[in-house]
């Protein structure tokens, strides 16, 4: 992979963390999340961390 593509990666993980947040930030907002929608959101952070890395 070159580095364009690093940065790409790098970018798209940034964006994908940034949105989760936000999205974690309205539904907080409006009503509590439920245990699962709190899990699956860690779960998903998670999921693309290791995708990111495994991308390096």
């Amino acid at each position: 992979m070159t580095d364009s593509q690093h940065n790409e990666q790098d970018e798209l993980q940034k964006y994908l963390e940034e949105k989760a947040r936000q999205e974690q930030e309205k539904e907080q907002e409006s009503e509590p999340l439920s245990e699962y929608e709190a899990c699956v959101l860690r779960e998903s952070a998670k999921i693309h961390e290791l995708i990111a890395e495994a991308q390096k």
